[in-house]
C-alpha cells in the first residue's frame, strides 16, 4: 500500500523525495496541527496524486507553497497560503556571479541572443522598400504637416496630444527638412523633403516593438517556445508592419503601449523586494511610460486603466496582509500615488509646455485657443488692439466656452425656421467674423466725428455684420438644433431693423481687474461679457452643437432662456478690435497662465474629437466598425488604387488575428472550466501555476477589453488601425494559451512540443510571406496579384 509522507517540521525544499506521491506539508507548530479541521486532512489524503516530474520548458520548477500560521489574527481560523511576493510572472532566479571572462559573459547572456536576432529581422522588415512610394500616403498628409509646423514654429490645432507630433518634427529636423512642404495627400515628395529618412526614424519605433514583445513574454513567465511565438507574431503581423513604415503616430503609440506593459511586468516581478532600487526603477518607468503613451494619443488612457486595475488589486491584497505594518501600507500607497498618478500627469503636462514653447508664432490653429493666449504669439497683433471698446468699433467676438469659436455669419440662409441669414461659430479667421458695434434704432446714429462713447455694463447695442450690414437678430422661432432655444439670425441692413436687434451688454469679470464691480470700461481680450436679448430675455450662446452640411458643419449659435451665470458658453470676449480713433494697446496687459491654456487646449481637443462622428451625408469607404476588427472583416486602402501606383492595404496577418481572437474565447471558457472543477475539488494545477495562469490571463484579457470596449460605445468614426494597440493583448493571450496547453504541459514530450512549435511558426511565417505585399507595397495592376482576398468583404480587388 503506498504511503503518504507527512512533514511536520522544516525541511529542505530542494531535497529529493523518496515517495512516489506529492508531499503534504503541514505547519511546524504542534498546537497548530491540533487545530486543523479533520476534513482538511481527509480531503488532502483523498485527492493525493502522483507528483509530476519537471520537464524541459517547465517555468514553474519551485517547491510547494507551505501553509503558515496566521498568528491567530484570522478570526475564522482559515488557513491561508504563504505570500511569496510574486503572484505569477517570471520565476525568481538567483543573481549570477560577475563574469571573469568573455566566454563566461557570453554564456551568462545567451538568453539575449534570440531578441537580438528578432530585432535585426525587424530592422529588415520595417526598413525594406520603405521609400518605394514617393508620394504622401494616407495620414502622412496630417502628421507630416504638423511636423512642418514645429519646424516653422507655427501654432496649429489637432485632436491628439503633442508628443508624437513633436517627435515627427524632431525626425524632420534630424533628417534636414526645412518645413516648407505642404504634405498634400497623394502629391509626390520633392527632392528637398527627406521623406525616406523621416520614415526610417518613425519605423524605428516599430523595430523596437519586437524585442519589447519578447521581453514582455519573458517577464510574464512564458516558456522559451511561447516567447519565440510572441516575438514572431509581433515581427510578422503585416498590420503592425505596414503602419510602422510611414510618417504617422501609430508606431509611437504602439511602442509606448508595449513599453508600458513591459515596465508593468518588470515591476510586478520586483514585488518580492519592495522599495529596493529595482522596485523603484520599474515603478517609476511604468509611470513615465504612462505619461508618454497618453502624450501621443488619448488612447493611451486605456493601458493606463490596465495599470490602474493592476494597482488596485495589488493594494487590496496588501491591505489584506495582516502582517504588513501600517507604515509599509502607507509607503506603498504613497509610492503608487507619486509614481503612477503624479508623475504621468507631470510628463503629460510637460509635453504641452514644450509644445507651447516651440509653437510661439501665430499659425492656422490660433482660433482654437483663448484670445489672451493668441495675444502672446509672435506675429499676432491682438496685443496692439485698442484697449478700450467704444461704439463704432469693429470687433470679432470669441466664445469663451471650451472649444468655442468666433461669432460668424455668411450670406447663406437657414433652410428651416426663419430662412434668414445664418449665424454660426467658426474656428478660423475670416472677414465674416467681423461685427460693428452700433447704437439701437431709437438712439442717434453713430457719428464717427462725435464724442467717443465707451462700452459699459448695461449698454444696449446693435451688432451689425460688417460684410453684409445685416443685424444680429433673435426671435421666437426654435433654433435648428437646440429646439428649446431661440434661433439667432442676421436680419435687415443699415437702415432696416426692429427691436429684435437689441442686445444688452452684461459684464461678467475681467482677468486683470477682477469682478464686474471693478470694471468701468470694457477692454478687449480681458473682459468677459454676456449678451442678453432685450426683447426675449435670452442669452447669446454657442455650445458646440454642430450644424448639418447646410451650415457647413459649423457650430450652432442660439439664444437660451435659462439665465445661468456660470454657463461659460454664454461668455464672450472681444478678440480683434479696430478703431482708428483709439490708441494701440500694450502687451503688458495680456498674460495667459499655462494651466489655463493647458486645460483649455485639452477640452478643445476632446470636444473636437467627439465631433468626429460619421457623416450621414457622405459614405466613408475607409471607415469600419469595431465588430469588423477581431476577425479581420475589413481592411483599409491607404492610397490610390491605380495600376501605376504603389498600393498599400492595411490589414493584419489573418492567422495571427483569427488565432488571437479565438484565444480570448478559449481563455474565458477554460478559466470557467478550471473554476468549476476546482469547486468540485479537482486539482488541475499547483497553486503557483494557477496563480500564474490567472495573472497572465488578467493582464491579456483586461488589456484587450479596456482597449476594445470603449470603441463600441463611442460615437466617433472608427478605422481598422484603432484596433492595433488592442491586438497586442490578444497576441499575448494567444501565446499564453499555447504555452499553457502545449509548451508547459507535462503530458507532452519535448519532441511533440517542437513539432507543435514548428507547425505554428511555419503557418505564421507562410501567411506573412503570402500577404507581405500589402505592407511592402503592391506594384502594377492589382488583378495580377492573385489569392489575396481570403474574405469576400476585403476590398483589395476592384470587384
Amino acid at each position: 500500500m503506498p504511503a503518504v509522507v507527512l512533514n511536520f517540521g522544516a525541511s529542505d525544499p530542494d531535497s529529493p523525495l523518496s515517495s512516489d506521491f506529492e508531499e503534504v506539508s503541514y505547519p511546524s507548530s504542534t498546537t497548530q496541527a491540533e487545530q486543523l479541521p479533520l476534513y482538511h486532512m481527509e480531503e488532502k489524503a483523498r485527492h493525493r496524486r502522483t507528483k509530476g516530474t519537471n520537464v524541459e520548458g517547465d517555468a514553474f520548477n519551485i517547491p510547494d507553497i507551505m501553509l503558515q500560521d496566521d498568528e491567530g489574527k484570522d478570526v475564522y481560523h482559515k488557513l491561508r497560503q504563504a505570500r511569496t511576493g510574486m503572484g505569477g510572472g517570471r520565476a525568481r532566479q538567483a543573481p549570477l556571479p560577475p563574469p571573469t571572462s568573455i566566454r563566461e559573459f557570453l554564456l551568462q547572456n545567451l538568453e539575449h541572443i534570440p531578441p537580438i536576432v528578432y530585432t535585426l529581422l525587424s530592422c529588415y522588415t520595417r526598413y525594406h522598400k520603405i521609400g518605394w512610394a514617393n508620394v504622401v500616403v494616407w495620414d502622412e498628409a496630417h502628421f507630416g504637416k504638423f511636423g512642418s509646423h514645429y519646424l516653422k514654429r507655427e501654432f496649429y490645432f489637432d485632436v491628439h496630444p503633442p508628443l508624437g507630433k513633436m517627435l515627427v518634427g524632431l525626425a524632420g529636423l534630424l533628417a534636414g527638412y526645412d518645413g516648407s512642404f505642404e504634405f498634400k495627400s497623394g502629391v509626390q515628395y520633392p527632392d528637398t523633403v527627406p521623406y525616406v529618412a523621416m520614415r526610417v526614424i518613425m519605423a524605428t519605433f516599430g523595430v523596437a516593438m519586437v524585442p519589447l514583445g519578447w521581453y514582455t513574454a519573458v517577464e510574464l513567465g512564458m516558456s522559451q517556445w511561447a516567447c519565440h511565438l510572441v516575438a514572431l507574431m509581433v515581427l510578422l503581423d503585416v498590420g503592425w508592419l505596414c503602419i510602422s513604415r510611414f510618417i504617422l503616430l501609430d508606431s509611437m503609440l504602439l511602442f509606448f503601449t508595449f513599453l508600458t506593459v513591459f515596465c508593468l511586468t518588470k515591476f510586478h516581478n520586483q514585488q518580492y523586494q519592495p522599495f529596493s532600487i529595482d522596485w523603484w526603477i520599474w515603478l517609476t518607468m511604468t509611470g513615465i511610460s504612462i505619461g508618454w503613451v497618453t502624450s501621443v494619443k488619448m488612447v493611451g488612457l486605456f493601458v493606463t486603466a490596465l495599470v490602474g486595475l493592476y494597482t488596485i488589486e495589488d493594494l487590496w491584497d496588501k491591505f489584506g496582509d495582516l502582517k504588513m505594518p501600517v507604515r509599509d501600507q502607507l509607503k506603498h500607497w504613497g509610492a503608487r500615488i507619486a509614481c503612477l498618478i503624479v508623475l504621468p500627469i507631470l510628463v503629460f503636462m510637460a509635453s504641452f509646455k514644450i509644445h507651447f514653447m516651440v509653437l510661439n508664432h501665430s499659425g492656422p490653429g490660433d482660433a482654437q485657443m483663448s484670445s489672451l493666449f493668441q495675444a502672446n504669439l509672435i506675429g499676432n497683433d491682438f496685443n496692439r488692439n485698442p484697449l478700450e471698446i467704444a461704439i463704432g468699433s469693429k470687433v470679432t467676438l470669441k466664445n469663451v466656452g471650451y472649444g468655442g469659436g468666433l461669432l460668424h455669419s455668411h450670406v447663406q440662409t437657414y433652410p428651416v425656421g426663419s430662412s434668414q441669414q445664418q449665424v454660426t461659430c467658426y474656428h478660423y479667421k475670416d472677414d465674416n467674423n467681423q461685427w460693428v458695434l452700433l447704437p439701437p434704432w431709437d438712439k442717434p446714429s453713430y457719428n464717427p466725428n462725435g464724442p467717443l462713447q465707451f462700452l459699459k455694463d448695461g449698454d444696449v447695442i446693435r451688432l451689425s455684420h460688417a460684410p453684409t450690414t445685416r443685424n444680429l437678430h433673435s426671435h421666437n422661432i426654435p433654433a435648428p438644433i437646440s429646439k428649446l432655444n431661440h434661433e439667432v439670425s442676421c436680419y435687415g441692413n443699415e437702415t432696416v431693423g426692429d427691436f429684435h436687434d437689441y442686445w444688452v451688454v452684461e459684464v461678467v469679470d475681467d482677468s486683470n481687474r477682477g469682478s464686474k464691480e471693478h470694471v468701468d470700461k470694457i477692454h478687449s481680450l480681458t473682459t468677459r461679457l454676456r449678451f442678453k436679448h432685450k426683447g426675449l430675455g435670452c442669452y447669446l450662446r454657442a455650445a458646440n452643437a454642430v450644424l448639418p452640411q447646410w451650415g457647413f458643419k459649423q457650430i450652432e449659435v442660439s439664444c437660451i432662456n435659462d439665465n445661468d451665470p456660470r454657463d461659460t458658453h454664454t461668455y464672450w470676449n472681444v478678440e480683434s478690435h479696430w478703431n482708428d480713433r483709439l490708441p494701440a494697446g500694450d502687451a503688458k496687459f495680456y498674460k495667459s497662465p499655462f494651466l489655463r491654456d493647458f486645460w483649455h487646449l485639452n477640452v478643445a481637443m476632446m470636444t473636437s474629437n467627439n465631433a468626429l462622428v460619421p457623416d450621414p451625408d457622405k459614405e466613408d469607404i475607409l471607415a469600419s466598425k469595431p465588430f469588423d476588427w477581431p476577425f479581420l472583416h475589413l481592411g483599409l486602402r491607404m492610397c490610390g488604387w491605380g495600376d501605376n501606383q504603389i498600393k498599400y492595404y492595411l490589414m493584419g496577418t489573418p492567422v495571427i488575428w483569427w488565432g488571437s481572437s479565438l484565444s480570448l474565447v478559449v481563455a474565458v471558457l477554460s478559466t470557467g472550466v478550471y473554476i468549476l472543477r476546482s469547486q468540485r475539488k479537482y486539482i488541475d494545477m499547483e497553486p503557483r501555476e494557477w496563480e500564474h495562469f490567472l495573472y497572465v490571463s488578467k493582464i491579456a484579457f483586461l488589456g484587450w477589453a479596456l482597449h476594445y470596449v470603449p470603441f463600441l460605445i463611442m460615437g466617433r468614426v472608427t478605422y481598422v488601425h484603432h484596433y492595433l494597440p488592442t491586438l497586442y493583448f490578444s497576441v499575448l493571450m494567444f501565446g499564453h494559451l499555447l504555452d499553457h496547453f502545449i509548451f508547459s504541459s507535462k503530458r507532452l514530450t519535448n519532441q511533440k512540443k517542437a513539432i507543435a512549435f514548428g507547425v505554428i511558426s511555419s503557418i505564421i511565417f507562410l501567411t506573412f510571406w503570402w500577404f507581405r505585399g500589402v505592407a511592402f507595397g503592391i506594384n502594377g495592376p492589382i488583378t495580377d496579384h492573385k489569392g489575396l482576398q481570403w474574405r469576400k468583404s476585403w476590398n483589395i480587388y476592384n470587384n
